[in-house]
């Protein structure tokens, strides 16, 4: 073969492939804008996990949209670790293609956080709002709009957007892509859908058991989080776990006058501050005795963690902070150690209602944010040791007796539980190759990726049950105020995820 054909040759095949991945971006962005109504239906359906009523209708519509798309869904039971909570059914689909194929089970959630309607920039939260920043504010803008090429740098505002309706959506409209190429998935694809994930997933553990046979695959995909600051393409590897634990203080059995009983009446928002104080240094260091016991970072590992292109500037003045905390020396470092982060307090009463009392009771709310290496059993236990070596009379689970009160000082009821393990999977796996090479075909960019990401997802149990690798394709902007008020999506974030997805659906698995 002469230099001219051989020329000719490659031409031919390189201008092939751009012809192929043209047509997969025009019918891509044709789909999502044929489908926005899909999403803001979605979107307008509360799934707060407390409102059984709403939780149902978003539970009819996935099964009536993935239906539609040709797979087979069944709703199943299972033993919840909150008997105090609603015990939802989860869904299991499937979408079987061939038996020669590896079969890739999709894992996300419908739930999302509770919401209060004052603190948010818009009438209702269920009520999908577009919106476009104007000189540093988000100004509503006609929903209309979207329709007819719109910014990527727009946004919807309303609860799960991002968390995590907007990834499913990405997913479903990749599948219709596919259906309108006339292409089929590379791989059987099967569906896990959690409809209690904001709060814990409690029948998750039960029920990865329970339906082994049912999700038996090759690999764990999970479509949620968000992706790298830059909004580079980003594949995660690994996510924290979580514990929480409530510690409750008493002082007198009920509020006492501040003037008369202040220097006599033991004050327990003062107490449990003394013991919250005990547990980290000021560089922001859990000080309890063996906490990080079991991490290290050697060099392999943090030359992988540097590989990350975050800029510490710019996530301190985002944070506006000054310093961060001195646990591993930048953000990725940081995530790869267990935390403990005090998430809320509560005693007495604040601003307008400050009255001048001795509270009757504090209470101190506190995550446990786990890694591989952590055993959560062993961190509460020191915790909970820790607490005693302060001086505390520590009781689980209960209030104090009227016996109690009367002989022992500082009293501390500690409640704990453990949510879920974290997990990890190797960069370079099997999972992880076939994911680099599609996304790297999607936007012809190798993606960050990341060793393990700090939030909690409730992966763990189809990692150790199932025995599957699993990996995470974060899409969502990072900005997106997910769990909080104005919680938002980008559409270039919405768009670039949904054609990733197209790739991975298409993306052989060797």
């Amino acid at each position: 073969m002469n230099r001219f054909l051989i020329w000719f040759f490659f031409l031919s095949i390189s201008d092939g492939v751009s012809q192929s991945r043209n047509q997969i971006i025009e019918s891509t962005n044709e789909i999502i804008q044929n489908n926005w109504d899909k999403f803001f239906e979605l979107l307008s359906i509360p799934n707060d996990g407390y409102d059984s009523y709403n939780i149902e209708r978003n539970i009819q519509w996935c099964e009536e949209t993935f239906i539609n798309l040709g797979f087979q869904l069944e709703r199943v039971k299972a033993r919840s670790t909150s008997p105090d909570m609603p015990n939802h059914p989860l869904l299991i689909g499937n979408k079987f293609i061939s038996k020669k194929l590896k079969t890739v089970l999709i894992y996300f959630h419908m739930d999302g956080q509770p919401v209060d309607p004052s603190k948010w920039n818009q009438e209702d939260p269920f009520l999908p709002t577009l919106m476009e920043n104007v000189n540093g504010e988000w100004k509503k803008i006609e929903k209309d709009k979207i329709y007819s090429n719109p910014d990527k740098d727009w946004r919807i505002f309303g609860r799960s957007t991002s968390d995590d309706k907007g990834p499913p959506m990405m997913l479903v409209n990749a599948l219709k892509v596919l259906d309108k190429l006339n292409k089929k998935p590379k791989f059987n694809i099967k569906l896990i859908i959690d409809f209690q994930e904001e709060m814990g997933s409690p029948t998750i553990v039960s029920a990865v058991s329970m339906y082994k046979d049912k999700l038996e695959s090759d690999f764990l995909l999970i479509i949620d989080g968000p992706s790298h600051p830059s909004n580079i393409p980003t594949l995660t590897f690994g996510a924290r776990g979580i514990s929480r634990v409530t510690l409750t203080s008493y002082g007198p059995i009920k509020p006492q006058h501040s003037g008369h009983f202040g220097n006599y009446a033991p004050n327990p928002a003062m107490n449990l501050s003394k013991i919250l104080s005990s547990m980290k240094d000021y560089n922001g260091k859990v000080i309890i005795p063996g906490f990080y016991d079991g991490i290290t970072l050697d060099e392999k590992i943090k030359s992988v963690l540097d590989a990350v292109p975050d800029d510490e500037e710019k996530i301190k003045n985002e944070l506006q902070i000054s310093t961060p905390d001195k646990v591993g020396k930048n953000y990725q470092e940081a995530i790869q150690y267990p935390s403990l982060n005090i998430r809320g307090l509560q005693s007495g009463w604040v601003k307008k209602e400050a009255r001048t009392i001795v509270p009757d009771i504090a209470i101190a709310e506190i995550d446990v944010r786990l890694v591989k290496e952590s055993n959560p059993d062993r961190l509460l236990k020191l915790i909970k040791d820790h607490i005693i070596s302060e001086g505390a009379y520590v009781i689980e689970n209960r209030d104090p007796t009227h016996e109690e009160r009367l002989t022992k000082s500082n009293i501390i009821r500690f409640d704990s539980k453990i949510s879920y393990l974290a997990f990890r999977t190797e960069i370079d796996s099997p999972i992880g190759l076939w994911a680099s090479s599609a996304i790297s075909k999607a936007f012809e960019i190798t993606p960050i990726k990341k060793r393990t990401s700090g939030g909690s997802i409730p992966i763990s149990p189809f990692v150790t049950t199932l025995n599957v690798p699993a990996l995470t394709y974060p899409s969502v902007n990072k900005d997106n105020n997910q769990h909080s008020p104005n919680e938002n999506i980008r559409i270039g974030n919405f768009i670039d995820g949904t054609i990733g997805m197209v790739y991975l659906l298409l993306e052989e698995i060797n």
